[in-house]
């Protein structure tokens, strides 16, 4: 890889975007294509599937042979509200790979004892948020029903374009919730992107299998093609 490749790779990573080094296997050739130009490329069906997968691959076009070599911030989960719903979450979501954060100023919630090796930060959203450098590659979550929480979390959450957004409740409470975080300035595309009632229609009761529907949903987000990404129905035994 010659240094300036290296160098732009570097800077790239750093500032968690994703990246795709192409190599032609035969010349030796490379060229980097960064997240945001791969729209624009012509390999973007595979550039774009691979970064769903967050997988380097091979591929054959026209007869040559081009790895695809991606490099891919490590996702992560913001959990806002330290509930029964979030000790069963954080734990799943950290087996599935993902740096897990919990946000709640509840200090009687927010504790060490309910979740042992997960950062706890014990403030308002207004207050934690900005120190995790929410972005493009977060899965968000909103927990409390209380929208003084929740509703600064979500506004902040849709600012910095996390690739998943959630809120737990029934369609009821949404509605009342989307009232309120669109008089606060958010935007009907912005307030579209949230997912309520949070998680797949699996049959969800317990915390636990309501935090299996939650990553299950974060997962296929991430991974599908959106047109292809299942929907939620109202969780309504939890709301």
């Amino acid at each position: 890889m010659k240094d300036q490749t290296l160098s732009e790779l570097n800077a790239e990573r750093a500032a968690r975007r994703a990246v795709v080094v192409v190599t032609d296997v035969t010349s030796g050739e490379q060229r980097m294509v960064k997240a945001a130009d791969v729209a624009a490329d012509p390999l973007h069906a595979d550039l774009d599937r691979q970064l769903r997968m967050g997988k380097s691959a091979t591929i054959e076009i026209d007869g040559r042979k081009l790895f695809l070599n991606v490099y891919a911030p490590t996702a992560r989960l913001i959990i806002t509200g330290a509930v029964h719903i979030s000790q069963a979450l954080a734990p799943l979501a950290r087996l599935l790979g993902y740096d897990v954060f919990v946000v709640d100023p509840r200090t009687a919630f927010a504790s060490p004892e309910r979740f042992p090796d997960v950062p706890l930060f014990a403030d308002w959203p207004d207050v934690a948020l900005p120190t995790l450098k929410v972005d493009r590659y977060t899965a968000f979550v909103a927990l409390t029903h209380d929208p003084k929480i929740d509703d600064p979390a979500l506004l902040h959450a849709m600012e910095r374009d996390c690739f998943y957004i959630g809120a737990l409740g029934s369609r009821k409470t949404h509605g009342k919730r989307l009232d309120r975080l669109k008089a606060r300035g958010a935007t009907e595309q912005q307030l579209a992107r949230i997912h309520a009632p949070i998680g797949l229609a699996i049959g969800a009761v317990s915390p636990a299998e309501i935090a299996v529907a939650i990553m299950a949903e974060i997962t296929a987000v991430l991974r599908l093609p959106a047109e292809k990404t299942p929907k939620a129905v109202p969780v309504e035994k939890v709301a």
